[in-house]
């Protein structure tokens, strides 16, 4: 294949990470920017996704509505743990910035080692709802012009598709939410400065615990999203909880719209990288570029200086 088609072809699996990134380092941002607790166990909650859509799946014997069945209880399941977890767990201490990051550490050690125990350490595929491969032209310019050819081995499944169209859907609603709605407005009154949100009656308790549901959920979200393609593992959730800290600190902490957009950075940078060169680059320049934007930007591209 030359190289057009293949930079095509590398740009297409990056947009798939990027939009499985996204959709996971959106649920870290919006923790951190309303209760400014830093989950040290999200990748773990991006983990029960995969692992709860393997179970869901198998008890219902796989095929499309099994994974349908994935894609709504898993997110359900792993918001509710997080609430638990919120009410028993981070409100008792208060929501001491240094003594949440001890609390999450813990909370990752014991979901990771009830899914060891519970799950197993083999990795488990599911089976995609749909799987049609689909080929892609390429413009080839010869002596009577351009004209569309199709390269061998250019193509990109339907599955690949539902997972960018998903999370996008995903994440218009989730601007949404906090741009359009009274929910959303809570929130934000609720980030800018939570006990004066409390004196004017927003139930800030109340608001922490589902932030922290909806942040863990959408990690759920991405976990069930991903593991047709790559399978399901009880320690898949080390590596996404580190590109996720990447993306945040690259977007701004708090910044939706900046999460976004180094997603897509990262994600990209990480498709091409991997295919023209090694995984292992691609994950050093990006932690390169963290390193050049605390340097340079240290709020992020899109986020706000401290005061």
């Amino acid at each position: 294949m030359e190289f057009g088609p293949h930079l095509m072809l590398a740009v297409l699996e990056g947009a798939v990470t990027a939009a499985v990134l996204a959709l996971m380092a959106s649920g870290l941002s919006l923790v951190f920017g309303v209760m400014r607790v830093v989950n040290v166990a999200h990748g773990q909650f991006f983990m029960l996704g995969a692992v709860l859509a393997w179970a869901v799946s198998s008890a219902l014997g796989g095929g499309a509505w099994g994974f349908v069945a994935a894609l709504v209880l898993a997110p359900l399941i792993a918001g509710a743990l997080a609430v638990a977890a919120d009410l028993t767990v981070l409100k008792r201490v208060g929501y001491d910035p240094e003594r949440t990051i001890v609390a999450t550490i813990g909370l990752l050690y014991i979901l990771q080692q009830a899914a060891l125990m519970t799950y197993g350490p083999e990795a488990r595929p599911v089976a995609p709802p749909f799987n049609t491969r689909l080929a892609l032209p390429w413009v080839e310019f010869g002596p009577d012009g351009p004209g569309l050819i199709w390269p061998w081995g250019l193509s990109i499944t339907s599955y690949k598709l539902f997972v960018m169209a998903a999370a996008a859907a995903v994440l218009a609603g989730l601007w949404a939410l906090m741009s359009r709605t009274r929910i959303g407005l809570v929130m934000r009154a609720t980030q800018l400065d939570g006990e004066t949100a409390q004196a004017f009656g927003i139930p800030v308790g109340r608001v922490y615990a589902g932030v922290f549901g909806l942040g863990a959920a959408l990690a759920a979200l991405a976990g069930v999203l991903i593991v047709p393609i790559q399978q399901a593992h009880y320690l898949m959730g080390g590596e996404a909880l580190l590109l996720s800290f990447i993306v945040v600190i690259i977007g701004g902490l708090g910044s939706l719209g900046g999460t976004v957009i180094a997603a897509l950075l990262i994600g990209l940078s990480d498709g091409i990288v991997s295919v023209f060169f090694s995984p292992t680059l691609a994950k050093i320049l990006a932690t390169l570029l963290v390193a050049l934007v605390l340097v340079f930007r240290p709020e992020g591209l899109m986020g706000k200086a401290a005061r």
